[in-house]
């Protein structure tokens, strides 16, 4: 058992299921009924398990959640035009305890879509705070859900793959990997278990800045699917062009496939923005 002057630290690093998240502990105890209100709750208590990394462990549904910690945030429930795991989620929001999530989920009308970032709308059965007018101009998608704004930079070192015929028989865009560039809280939030931490020897708080982390596959349709999901909007992009080597790719050239690939091989790097 914990004293109560053994408190939680401000900033609550947990693994849910194996995927990372960082929250406030003021978050995790906006409903002090929940199970996670009552895990964190100050005074006497139960120390929650910790995983291998002294986070503490949640054995649940780590990629659903995210909405059930977005929901925490703003008493709101945001999830993604024609999401399919609603009735999941619902399940974990029993398991939470967290009622009026569950009676979001469990509404059997036509879900609504935001006007501001196209994705569908549950709202809890609550009443506005008091002192909060309609007058005010609408807030940003990403103060809508709660979340901080920010920039995430995607990058990668790509080429295409080349059969036996060398030019002649080009086939699909190759690449080595996908770099992820921003603040470490922010990444983990859009990226959760595809992010890859291995490459950064800085385990230091999570609201630092990183340029080491890479995702686990090279898909970078996926990477800016979840992206738009987060919030993010593409604002700049920058590229190197292909073809400018001056290595041999025709009769007399000694690498082969090898060597039209070098002669291909570029870098793109993509800004994205929360506002």
């Amino acid at each position: 058992m914990s004293g109560p002057g053994e408190a939680f630290p401000g900033v609550v690093e947990l693994n849910v299921g194996g995927t990372s998240y960082s929250t406030s502990l003021e978050t995790l105890r906006r409903h002090p009924d929940s199970v996670l209100g009552r895990m964190f709750a100050a005074g006497p208590r139960s120390e929650p398990p910790r995983d291998g990394k002294g986070r503490y462990f949640v054995d649940r549904d780590g990629q659903l959640f995210r909405y059930v910690l977005d929901y925490l945030r703003t008493d709101r429930l945001l999830l993604p035009a024609g999401f399919p795991e609603k009735e999941r989620l619902r399940r974990e929001a029993e398991h939470f305890q967290l009622k009026d999530m569950v009676a979001a989920l469990s509404q059997n009308a036509t879900v609504p879509q935001c006007p501001q970032c196209g994705r569908a709308t549950l709202a809890p059965l609550q009443h506005k705070p008091a002192g909060e007018t309609g007058d005010s101009a609408p807030p940003s998608p990403a103060k809508q859900d709660g979340k901080k704004p920010g920039f995430i930079t995607i990058g990668y070192c790509g080429t295409f793959a080349f059969g036996p015929n060398g030019v002649t028989d080009v086939k699909f865009r190759k690449l080595a990997r996908i770099f992820v560039c921003g603040k470490v809280n922010m990444a983990r939030e859009v990226f959760g278990d595809t992010l890859n931490e291995s490459r950064d020897p800085d385990r230091g708080m999570p609201d630092r800045y990183t340029s080491r982390f890479y995702l686990k596959h090279t898909y970078l349709e996926q990477a800016f699917d979840m992206l738009a999901e987060a919030g993010f909007a593409l604002a700049s992009a920058a590229a190197n062009g292909t073809g400018y080597s001056n290595v041999q790719t025709g009769p007399g050239s000694t690498g082969g496939v090898h060597e039209a690939e070098r002669a291909w091989s570029h870098y793109n790097e993509f800004v994205f923005q929360r506002e």
